[in-house]
């Protein structure tokens, strides 16, 4: 297993991550932002799910939904998700749909540990509503929309390994601290973790 020395403000000390830390939940969770960041802290690669996708089919989410749905778009989601979780540990952000399907969480599950970022409705409309980028907002009430797939969802990712709460007043770096230390009490996870 190999050991990933990694330094933060705090000083350098040695940390191994076993498995790879997929973050799931809804759009403007902070999956990519507070995934960065965490990687950095752990020394491991960053990958995002959506990033590998757009980059095989040379088109944008956006396109992919509106050429070819959103059957098809989940279907590669998946693939491309079993694939990242056989590379290397590091941390993978995924689309807020992937951890709707059971075949993707129990591969999750099985190959990684999941972690929640379980942020209120509040909170995610403050930082989705002026991105023109999500495609499932693109609605006559992007809020209630919003809403709405928040309460189906909530469900299935409350099933993740673990839960890392957003708070308002995190900065990324809080959020990622947050991520850190749940993944502490998974000593099968991460090892050397130093709050």
């Amino acid at each position: 297993m190999k050991t990933w020395t990694c330094a933060d403000d705090k000083g350098v000390f040695g940390m191994k991550l076993h498995k790879t830390v997929v973050l799931v939940g809804m759009m403007g969770a902070g999956k990519t932002a507070i995934g960065k960041h965490v990687a950095q802290v752990l020394g491991v690669p960053f990958r995002d799910s959506d990033e590998a996708i757009v980059t095989a089919a040379q088109m944008s989410v956006t396109e992919i939904f509106e050429r070819d749905g959103e059957a098809f778009f989940r279907d590669r989601e998946a693939e491309v998700i079993a694939r990242l979780l056989q590379a290397t540990p590091g941390i993978l952000s995924v689309g807020g749909g992937a951890f709707l399907r059971a075949e993707t969480r129990a591969r999750v599950h099985e190959d990684g540990v999941s972690v929640w970022l379980r942020a209120d409705l509040e909170l995610l409309w403050s930082r989705v509503r002026a991105k023109p980028t999500r495609p499932l907002l693109q609605t006559e009430d992007p809020r209630g929309t919003l809403a709405r797939l928040l309460e189906e969802r909530t469900p299935c990712y409350a099933q993740a390994d673990l839960i890392a709460d957003a708070d308002p007043t995190y900065s990324i770096a809080d959020m990622a601290q947050a991520v850190l230390r749940e993944l502490a009490t998974r000593p099968d996870v991460l090892e050397g973790y130093q709050a």
